[in-house]
């Protein structure tokens, strides 16, 4: 990360200076021009040139002279200068002569006319030093912006190499200015998917073995015990029942895997589902309909006579519907109600039944996978997948569930944003 500030950080600062060392040399060799400066001098020469060499001295003699611009009269061998460059009588020639002075050369005709020592301007030191000082204060304004940059940069690194060590709780916080934020965002939000999903994956193989392990003993019980249902004299139907009772034991664990299944194939299907344009109302009444057959509670469907439609996977749907309707008809005492409902910003599915209720501290609960209500109704039924897979179903499509509960009235609640339908 250092080198990345070093490099950085010398990348701007160069570029900077290169561009302003170029600018600075474009505009004193193409706009400064110094011919305002140097023009009285070039017409003297011009005037010298049209005067007989032998009355050129007289004619400089007769201009008051200047002490701080003496002019002087020189044959073109008294000088270093080759005569090719002093061809030109509107070009003026500029030496050193001490640090404070300099000279200045222009040809008149096949000699040459000198002005100096001129005196240089004070000023005209001070300009490398300006312009010094003006490079070092872009340097530091780049180090201004490149700092703050690289200590970031640095904060995402470790926090990166600390994540990838399974510190699972690793966040970045950066200032509201920061111009990474939007990136630690992102790395935050990554975070705390991948920190989900790792707890959720523990959570599962934790409830998993726990939740097999209670078929899977009485099926070893029940294996042991085998040999002495499968005598010769042994009770035909006692064999039966205990044949079926093992059959139940590897139903249970196949209905338990197949909820993993499912619960986890919400997760890894996350960008993989296709949203179609399905009936609502047709699809509950199929469902209801299918349903009834199984269990003698009345299911009363509350719908409006024109039909309803939603962007959603339709085989997902009616898997949550059928597990709200499932779980009605386990505790309700009365009928159940089916609901649907649409408005200016959402399309809605209430499943409301009569039961005992949900005890107030499992509702912040109840949607965990393998959560099981301490309802005394409720037993040991099921494994504790159905909200949840119901739960995951709704954020597949945008949407979310909600529960209210109290005794004698439970009503679970599908819904699907109108916005989202729109997109």
């Amino acid at each position: 990360m250092k080198r990345l500030f070093i490099s950085l950080y010398f990348l701007l600062s160069l570029g900077v200076l290169g561009i302003g060392w170029a600018l600075d040399n474009l505009w004193q060799s193409n706009v400064d021009d110094k011919g305002a400066h140097d023009a009285p001098l070039i017409a003297l020469a011009q005037v010298l040139s049209a005067v007989p060499v032998a009355q050129r001295q007289a004619m400089l003699d007769s201009i008051e002279s200047n002490p701080k611009f003496p002019l002087t009269l020189l044959d073109a061998e008294q000088v270093a200068f080759s005569s090719e460059q002093l061809i030109q009588a509107d070009k003026i020639i500029a030496t050193p002569y001490d640090l404070n002075h300099e000279l200045h050369f222009v040809a008149v005709g096949e000699q040459v006319l000198m002005a100096g020592p001129i005196e240089l301007d004070p000023r005209a030191s001070l300009r490398n030093l300006y312009n010094i000082f003006f490079y070092l204060l872009l340097g530091f304004i780049v180090l201004i912006w490149v700092w703050p940059l690289s200590k970031d940069l640095k904060i995402l690194g470790r926090a990166t190499k600390e994540f990838g060590q399974a510190k699972w709780n690793t966040r970045i916080k950066l200032a509201k200015s920061s111009q990474v934020l939007p990136l630690a965002d992102t790395f935050n939000d990554m975070a705390a998917h991948i920190s989900a999903l790792i707890e959720n994956q523990k959570h599962l193989s934790n409830a998993v073995s726990h939740e097999i392990r209670t078929p899977l003993a009485r099926l070893k019980f029940a294996l042991a015990l085998l040999p002495q249902y499968c005598q010769p004299d042994s009770d035909l139907s006692s064999r039966q029942r205990f044949l079926d009772d093992m059959q139940l034991d590897i139903k249970e664990m196949e209905n338990l895997l197949q909820e993993l299944l499912t619960y986890a194939s919400l997760e890894t299907q996350r960008e993989s589902l296709t949203f179609e344009r399905c009936d609502l109302t047709s699809l509950v009444s199929q469902t209801i309909r299918r349903l009834q057959t199984y269990n003698p509670t009345p299911i009363i469907l509350n719908a409006p006579d024109e039909a309803i439609f939603v962007s959603a996977e339709p085989s997902l749907v009616e898997r949550a519907l059928q597990n709200l309707i499932t779980n009605a008809q386990r505790f309700s005492t009365d009928d159940i109600q089916v609901k649907i409902a649409q408005s200016n910003q959402a399309i809605s599915v209430s499943v409301t039944d009569h039961g005992e209720g949900i005890l107030a501290e499992d509702q912040t609960k109840i949607f965990e996978p393998f959560y099981r209500s301490a309802s005394s109704k409720n037993g040991n039924k099921g494994h504790g997948l159905g909200l949840a897979i119901i739960k995951r179903i709704m954020e597949r499509h945008h949407g979310e569930v909600t529960l209210e509960s109290r005794p004698g009235f439970t009503c679970f609640t599908l819904i699907w944003p109108i916005r989202q339908q729109k997109d």
